[in-house]
């Protein structure tokens, strides 16, 4: 059959049909331009998608640039808003062109039809062109006083955009008074909602370099503003209404009173359909109480059926919005929503990222009550064809586990997970295993029993290798066998390519040579062979380590790398609390579903006024090491958990504390030419042994004392109302976190808060707030210089369950941070309480 004629054929309207397509859409809009035949505005469309679809495409149709704009003369809304597509889109690369679009646009801002005005003023305010300011000032101003709504809608946004351009131009033409203005007296509310959130970006910008402008800024949180909102709230739009909250959340109200007004006449926001609104609602809320202890426990439970409801409802995308939401009050109140576990089950036909966060969930609410249930749940999990969920189940069981009293019933589970055979079922469960062991060596007898019917070949996962690795030894001594399965995998040392697995294979060889010399030596020694020549600096560092160690003297290295051990209370926290506490201020944001705070991933141009640094390492005073006094009875403290948080060097997001020495021993390192003889004097001197590993890792720490931190005199007679306090309170960024053990005498105390109170008083320290009640108590604390007018902010819980002091401290002198923490700790421990 014959081709068809060529004329026949239909191009596609995306692909030109040859090199002249370009031309021939010029000469065609060109004849075109001048025309008033009937139909003319039908050819003139289908040029333009022409035009329009080739520009999309990436084909470059600059050269057309003056053919569309005489084609823009026509009152065709839809051509309108395909030119200014166009010129919008090449104006931005080639600047002069745009100096083509000026007048046609300056004579459609003044068009009869208000849609075309608000248009034209769009697309001109859009140009984003710096040599074309001077043509934007105009247009702006006469639309920002344009009879019709949407004119004055896209004439607000244009301030915004011009300010972007030129900030100058802006200021000098007086935009901001405009808008202000604006936003009081229009009537219509998607113009008060945009003169809202330009004024606070403007401000918020100018408010680094002006005092004037951060004035304005706090001037658009007063009350009477406040409350023109809120009444007109339900007129806004739904995106309006989430900017008022979030403007709300950050109102510092003047007494209860006004705080139940506000909450009450929102109350009907948390039953919205939106989950942004409800989400910013329930923002307001937890903000406006959060010095009220008692109300804020109420506001939890307040919004709890509201955000259940968004979580079964919806699409999986905003689910796991709200999960992420639910997730952090759970961490912060866990005890509230255990009797909702089931609501965090996993669906058959959830995605991925949703089960996790649920699962996440389940295991922050678990406890004496629940845990049966929530564990049987996730023992389903582990058996699913989902091996990702399988895997996240079963840490689940191991970290409540861990978190756990009793758990005999946990522990029988994670054992019947050894034997269902299958490879990253077996993997997870050795991690978990030796995690248990760790903290419940009690159960060594019924684990080591299964483990050791394992075999390390069919363990291929590095974590899980080096699990079993540990356990072979430090349980060698049970395990008959442990030694001669140490022994294969050194003999195979160079099939295994993980220094993770490596690394644990030395101290494991070195553990079980202790114990069972006779069969463990020759594997040591080909051990130690390897890892002295092996390419991995770690490796070879710890080999060539504990071969001069066992040179030097065999009782010595015994007691260095394999010491009696205690049971270990309590892991580390991925994120240290003020991490946390950074992210609920920052709640109904993307900070909350990314679980960092928003500095973590923004620009610096886009931060708040009161960021952090880059570096965590900034987010705590460093303390002074040699000026910290230990008691001698208190040596067994240095490296426990109640340290943590009282000399804070954070480090990727946890806090890392270094032990303290007693400031009266002098330290002094000998510079003596031999190493082993650094390491003799460490073992006498327990002081100068890290000094003395440091010199030999060649870290070259100085050994001159640092000087005394200043003392610090607080004002007996501090005043501070609670307005004020509280509006510091969330200004203020979080200085130090410390955390402490209470003692038996201080969690008997407790039986009469008052007590603390006076006596926090007697030391100059002021409370201004109490909440809670036994087992868990909430103290909020203020103390002044004496010297001059710089306040100290502390929120103090106490925990007579776990016996732990959880403390928060904001300064207005960040750099007296430390010294007033040493003082509030003082006065603790002269009441008892540590």
């Amino acid at each position: 059959m014959a081709p068809p004629a060529r004329s026949s054929q239909s191009s596609s309207p995306s692909q030109p049909s040859g090199k002249g397509e370009v031309s021939d859409l010029k000469s065609q809009l060109r004849q075109l331009a001048g025309s008033r035949a009937p139909g003319v505005d039908d050819s003139k469309r289908d040029l333009f998608k022409k035009v329009i679809s080739y520009m999309t495409i990436g084909i470059d149709v600059s050269s057309l640039f003056g053919e569309m704009v005489m084609c823009s003369a026509t009152s065709d809304v839809v051509l309108k808003k395909m030119c200014y597509l166009y010129v919008g889109n090449y104006a931005k690369v080639n600047p002069d062109l745009a100096l083509l679009t000026i007048n046609f646009l300056q004579r459609d801002c003044k068009d009869e039809d208000p849609m075309i005005r608000g248009l034209a003023l769009r697309s001109l305010s859009s140009l984003r062109v710096p040599n074309l300011v001077e043509y934007l000032v105009g247009p702006l101003g006469s639309g920002l006083k344009d009879s019709n709504s949407y004119v004055r809608m896209v004439a607000v946004i244009g301030v915004l955009k011009l300010y972007h351009i030129s900030s100058a131009t802006c200021m000098d033409a007086d935009f901001p008074s405009i808008l202000k203005n604006l936003m009081i007296n229009d009537c219509d509310t998607q113009v008060v909602a945009n003169c809202l959130s330009t004024l606070q970006e403007i401000w918020t910008a100018e408010g680094s370099n002006s005092e004037e402008a951060s004035r304005e800024r706090d001037a658009l949180l007063c009350k009477p503003l406040i409350y023109y909102l809120l009444n007109r709230i339900k007129e806004f739009s739904e995106w309006a209404q989430c900017l008022i909250l979030e403007l709300v959340a950050k109102y510092v109200p003047s007494g209860n009173n006004e705080i139940f007004d506000i909450m009450n006449l929102l109350e009907d926001r948390l039953q919205h359909a939106n989950g942004a609104l409800v989400l910013a609602t329930i923002k307001v809320f937890l903000q406006l109480t959060l010095l009220m202890t008692d109300v804020h426990q109420q506001v939890y439970e307040r919004i709890k059926a509201p955000l259940l409801t968004l979580v079964s409802s919806g699409s999986p995308e905003q689910s796991y919005a709200v999960l992420g939401h639910l997730h952090l009050l759970v961490m912060r109140a866990p005890m509230l929503f255990s009797s909702d576990y089931k609501h965090f089950y996993c669906q058959y036909n959830e995605p991925f990222y949703v089960k996790k966060l649920k699962l996440e969930m389940l295991t922050a609410i678990a406890n004496e009550s629940n845990t049966y249930e929530i564990v049987t749940e996730l023992c389903e999990y582990a058996a699913n064809v989902d091996v990702p969920i399988a895997r996240e189940s079963i840490r689940a069981v191991g970290k409540i586990a861990l978190q756990q009293y009793d758990v005999n019933a946990i522990v029988d589970r994670l054992l019947q997970f050894l034997e269902m055979e299958k490879d990253y079922v077996t993997a997870e469960t050795l991690v978990l295993v030796k995690d248990l062991l760790r903290k419940y060596p009690q159960w060594s007898h019924d684990c080591i029993a299964v483990v050791g019917n394992i075999s390390s070949k069919n363990i291929q996962e590095p974590k899980a290798k080096a699990a079993l690795i540990w356990m072979l030894g430090e349980y060698s001594q049970d395990m008959q066998d442990a030694p001669y399965i140490l022994e294969s995998l050194a003999e195979n040392w160079d099939d295994e390519h993980s220094p993770e697995v490596r690394l644990h294979l030395l101290t494991a060889l070195m553990k079980c040579f202790f114990k069972r010399p006779p069969e463990s030596q020759k594997a040591l020694g080909i051990a130690l062979a390897a890892g002295v020549a092996d390419f991995h600096q770690d490796v070879h560092d710890r080999a060539l380590f504990y071969y001069r160690l066992l040179r030097y003297n065999i009782s010595i290295a015994e007691r260095v790398v394999n010491p009696p051990k205690q049971a270990v209370s309590v892991f580390a926290d991925p994120q240290s609390s003020e991490i946390k506490d950074r992210i609920f201020d920052e709640f109904n944001s993307l900070s909350v579903l990314y679980q960092k705070p928003s500095y973590m991933f923004t620009d610096k141009e886009h931060r708040g006024p009161f960021e952090f640094s880059d570096e965590l390492g900034n987010l705590s005073i460093e303390p002074d090491v040699s000026a910290q006094h230990v008691e001698a009875d208190d040596e067994d403290l240095l490296l426990s958990t109640s340290e943590k948080g009282d000399v804070g060097f954070p480090l990727n997001g946890s806090s890392y504390s270094a032990p303290s020495y007693d400031s009266s021993k002098p330290l002094s390192a000998s510079n003596t030419s031999s190493d082993l003889a650094i390491l003799e004097t460490s073992v006498h001197h327990q002081a100068s042994a890290s000094l003395a590993i440091d010199d030999l890792l060649g870290l070259g720490l100085s050994t001159t004392p640092a000087p005394a931190p200043p003392t610090l005199s607080l004002n007996p007679k501090a005043i501070l109302d609670p307005g004020t306090f509280q509006q510091k309170w969330r200004q203020l960024p979080v200085s130090l976190s410390l955390e402490l053990n209470v003692s038996p005498r201080g969690v008997a105390a407790l039986t009469t808060p008052q007590a603390l109170i006076m006596h926090m008083q007697g030391n100059s320290i002021h409370c201004i707030a109490t909440g809670g009640q036994s087992p868990n108590f909430k103290f909020f604390f203020f103390a002044q210089k004496s010297e001059e007018l710089s306040n100290f902010l502390v929120e103090c819980i106490i925990s007579t369950s776990s016996s732990k002091a959880q403390m928060k401290i904001k300064a207005d002198d960040q750099n007296s941070s430390q010294a007033f923490s040493a003082l509030f700790v003082t006065a603790l421990s002269k009441f008892g309480m540590l």
